[in-house]
């Protein structure tokens, strides 16, 4: 196969450039190193079977380039930062929605066989009911989120109008190595980071918030069958391990896998605007369509990420 992957110098991206470069496939990162890092995927440029290009999915000429021949294409970038989009709403949605529309009519245009969309459970909002099926109403309550369900929709119209093989994959937070310390979304790695170097997380409010956590691995595994299954997947699949932690829970938790239990405690500072309360996934459409059953629960993950984090995450980035 020869595959697209936008955004692949990212987290999620670069795992999936690993896994399909090592399996034999033909891999074209894309990336705008927004977000990406080089560092991330620069232990493969001596593989023949993958091409690193620079570039933006908003720029429709280069994806008619590059997409010429492309059998397969995941579809990452983004802009994925909720408190970017609050300042920079025009960007986010230019990025997530324009970018992820050009994306699907090169695919048109030239007979893409699939589209993997990484969506998010962002697109919820707050939980309605718990846990969160993919049939729950789209209340994301900031422009991130907003825009990620133009994106979905997006995708839907292209399905019912063109019939083209399109799958929406909303993950529920993940984590793992490579994600980035910064941001929104990347709590578990803010955390650790500063814990690590003896600064106490800071908690957004109460803390009392919930969360569902994905590790990086089964996130990989995922967009894997989604990738191999036999028949389209035309519809929004959720993806998540159907348990949820506070966010103070999840402080206190790294802070004793830091081994820094007994004198450190987190800082509370002002909510935030636009706080999704309670997160929690029904993944069983995953389950039941696909056969998905994530490996790792909270703390294994947990556990791997943190001595990652201690061998590596400190390194400096490398941005081009």
């Amino acid at each position: 196969m020869r595959i697209l992957i936008t955004g692949g110098a990212g987290f999620i991206g670069s795992h999936l450039c690993d896994k399909y470069v090592k399996e034999g496939h033909t891999v074209v990162c894309l990336d705008n190193f927004m977000s990406g890092d080089l560092m991330n995927v620069r232990h493969l440029l001596d593989y023949r079977t993958f091409k690193l290009i620079k570039g933006d999915i908003r720029d429709f000429e280069l994806l008619e380039k590059i997409m010429r021949d492309v059998d397969v294409v995941f579809h990452l970038a983004a802009q994925v930062h909720v408190d970017r989009s609050y300042v920079e709403p025009r960007l986010t949605y230019d990025v997530n929605v324009i970018g992820t529309q050009n994306i699907l009519e090169v695919a048109r245009i030239y007979d893409v066989k699939r589209v993997i969309h990484a969506s998010t459970s962002e697109v919820y909002g707050s939980a309605q009911y718990s846990p969160i099926d993919e049939d729950h109403p789209l209340n994301a309550p900031h422009p991130y989120g907003a825009s990620k369900i133009a994106a979905d929709r997006t995708c839907y119209a292209y399905i019912q109008t063109y019939g083209m093989d399109i799958s929406i994959l909303r993950f529920f937070n993940i984590f793992g190595p490579r994600q980035r310390d910064q941001g929104y979304g990347g709590v578990i790695s803010i955390f650790t980071r500063r814990v690590l170097n003896n600064i106490p997380p800071i908690i957004y409010g109460d803390g009392l918030q919930t969360r569902d956590y994905t590790y990086i691995e089964d996130a990989v595994k995922a967009y894997d069958l989604i990738f191999n299954h036999e028949s389209p997947i035309k519809e929004p699949i959720n993806f998540g391990s159907g348990k949820e932690i506070t966010i103070l829970d999840l402080a206190n938790k790294i802070i004793e896998m830091c081994g820094k239990k007994e004198d450190m405690k987190s800082i509370h500072v002002e909510a935030r605007i636009g706080e999704v309360n309670r997160l929690i996934a029904n993944s069983a459409k995953a389950r039941d369509r696909l056969g998905w059953d994530p490996n790792y629960d909270l703390d294994k993950g947990l556990h791997k990420f943190v001595q990652w984090y201690r061998n590596y995450g400190m390194v400096d980035r490398i941005k081009i």
